[in-house]
C-alpha cells in the first residue's frame, strides 16, 4: 500500500490505504528462531486481498502450480488477507510462530518496522546469485524498500504510484476539463458536486493516507525530517498544515458528506469510483484492472494529480508491495524458493496483465509501458519525483496507530482544528520515532 502500499500501500509503500485502529504503544514482539528447514510439507503463504482479487488469485495459481511441479511433496496454502488489517496479523504471527505463515507480502513502509522486530529473514545471500534479481534490472528505489543496513529481507513485488481517475461522460456532459491545479481540482469536486447530487465530485477518504500526502507534498510540507540519527514529524509545520486543510476541504456537504466519506480508505475511495458514485478519484496504477471491469470502463481516463500550479505534479507516494520469508519459517529454503517464484520477472509480467502493478524490473517495465498506454500518466507522475515515508521503525507505529487518519477525521469531523489535529499527530508520531 501499503506500495501499503500500497502498501500501498499504499500500498505499498506500502503500502499502501487505511489500518484498523491498534494502539502505537504494541507490546514488544517476541520472534522465535527459525524451526527447521523441511523441504516437503506445506507452505503457508499470506497475500494481500486487492478490491477486484480475482485475477490476482489467477496469476498466482499459476505461478504456484508451477512450484509445486517442480517441488514434489511440497502443497501452498494460500491465504488473501485485509490490507487494512495487516498489521495486527502480521504482528500477531511474530508473536506465534508456530501458526505464522512462511512467506508474507507486505508493504514497503513496513520494512524498517518489521526487520527491527525480528519477523524476516535476512535473504541477501540467497538473492546475490538470483539471475531475476541483478543490478541492471531491479528498480534501484524498489531494491532500497527491502534493504536494511545493507541486508536484503525480502523481494519486490510490484511499485505503485497514484494518479488522478476522472469520468469522461460526466466531463463531457458538463463541459469540464480534468484540473490543472489543486484549487481546480476543488473547484472541479463542488461544481460536479452540485450538477450531480448524486456523485462525490472527488472521492476522498479520512483513512486514506496515501491519498492526502500529496496535498502535503504538492504545498512544500512532509511528513517526518531528520535530526541527526533520528526523525521528528513536520506535520505541524506552516506548509504541511496548508496542504492538510486544502485535503480536508474537499469533506463536507459540497463534495465528500463528513458522515460517509470520514471512515473511507483507499479501497473504499475506488470502489466508489468504480461503482459509478463517484467523477473523480486519486487511485494507483494497481486499481486499473478494478475500473476495468466496473461500471466506469470505457468512460474513464487518468491523469496525473495535480500540484499547486498549472503544470506540476502533486508528488506522489512511492508505493509498493514486497515478499518477505518469516525468521520463524520451518521450510526457509522452500519459502525462499516460492519467493522468487511469486516475484521474479515472469510472473511480474502477469500480475501486470491481470491488475495493472507496475513491476520492478525495469527491463519487463519497459516492455508493458509498450505494450499497455495506460501506465503513460503513472510513469510521468514517478518521474515528476514520488516520495516516500520516513525510512524509520517508528513509521509501522505511527501507520498502525492510525495517527494520521484519527487527524483527518477530527479536523473533517470538526473535533479539532486542523492547528490542533496537527499538532498532536505530531506529538504522536515522535513518541513512535524515539521508541
Amino acid at each position: 500500500m501499503p506500495l501499503s502500499a500500497r502498501v500501498t500501500a499504499p500500498a505499498v509503500l506500502l503500502a499502501a490505504a487505511g489500518l484498523t485502529a491498534v494502539t502505537a504503544c504494541a507490546p514488544a514482539t517476541s520472534v522465535g528462531g527459525a524451526r527447521g528447514d523441511a523441504r516437503t510439507g506445506t507452505l503457508r503463504v499470506w497475500l494481500f486481498r486487492e478490491v477486484d482479487n480475482k485475477p490476482k488469485e489467477a496469476v498466482v495459481r499459476e505461478a504456484v502450480a508451477a512450484f509445486t511441479d517442480s517441488h514434489r511433496g511440497v502443497k501452498v496454502d494460500i491465504a488473501y488477507i485485509p490490507v487494512d488489517t495487516r498489521a495486527q496479523r502480521i504482528k500477531a504471527a511474530f508473536n506465534d510462530p508456530k501458526s505464522a505463515p512462511d512467506l508474507i507480502e507486505y508493504g514497503n513502509t513496513d520494512t524498517a518496522g518489521y526487520v527491527r522486530d525480528g519477523g524476516l529473514a535476512d535473504v541477501t545471500a540467497d538473492l546475490a546469485t538470483w539471475t531475476d534479481a541483478k543490478d541492471t534490472d531491479t528498480d534501484p528505489a524498489a531494491k532500497r524498500s527491502v534493504t536494511v543496513d545493507g541486508k536484503q529481507y525480502g523481494a519486490p513485488l510490484f511499485v505503485g504510484v497514484r494518479a488522478l481517475y476522472y469520468r469522461t461522460d460526466v466531463f463531457r456532459e458538463l463541459g469540464l476539463k480534468p484540473p490543472e491545479t489543486l484549487d481546480g481540482l476543488a473547484a472541479t469536486a463542488r461544481t460536479i458536486h452540485k450538477e450531480r447530487p448524486g456523485l462525490y465530485g472527488l472521492v476522498v477518504g479520512g483513512a486514506y493516507t496515501y491519498g492526502a500526502m500529496p496535498f502535503v507534498w504538492a504545498h512544500g510540507g512532509d511528513m517526518a525530517k531528520r535530526q541527526s540519527r533520528r526523525y521528528v514529524s513536520a506535520l505541524d509545520s506552516d506548509a504541511a498544515k496548508k496542504g492538510i486543510k486544502a485535503y480536508t476541504d474537499l469533506f463536507g456537504a459540497h463534495n465528500c458528506p463528513a458522515d460517509k466519506c470520514a471512515r473511507m480508505g483507499g479501497n473504499d475511495t475506488v470502489q466508489a469510483f468504480a461503482s459509478g458514485k463517484a467523477a473523480m478519484a486519486i487511485g494507483g496504477d494497481f486499481s486499473h484492472r478494478a475500473v476495468e471491469n466496473s461500471k466506469a470502463n470505457g468512460a474513464y481516463a487518468v491523469v496525473p494529480l495535480p500540484g499547486v500550479r498549472k503544470g506540476q505534479i502533486a508528488p506522489a507516494f512511492a508505493g509498493g508491495n514486497n515478499l518477505g520469508v518469516l525468521k520463524s519459517s520451518a521450510h526457509r529454503t522452500l519459502a525462499v524458493d516460492l519467493m522468487k517464484s511469486l516475484s521474479g520477472k515472469r510472473t511480474q509480467a502477469r500480475l501486470f496483465d491481470a491488475m495493472g502493478f507496475l513491476p520492478t524490473y525495469t527491463d519487463v517495465r519497459r516492455e508493458a509501458a509498450r505494450r499497455q498506454p495506460f501506465v503513460e500518466p503513472f510513469v510521468r507522475t514517478l518521474a515528476a519525483g514520488a516520495k516516500s515515508v520516513p525510512a524509520s521503525p517508528g513509521w509501522a507505529a505511527v501507520d498502525a496507530g492510525q495517527v494520521l487518519p484519527t487527524m483527518f477525521q477530527e479536523i473533517v469531523s470538526g473535533r479539532r482544528s486542523v492547528d490542533a489535529a496537527a499538532e498532536r499527530a505530531a506529538r504522536k508520531m515522535n513518541e513512535a520515532f524515539a521508541k
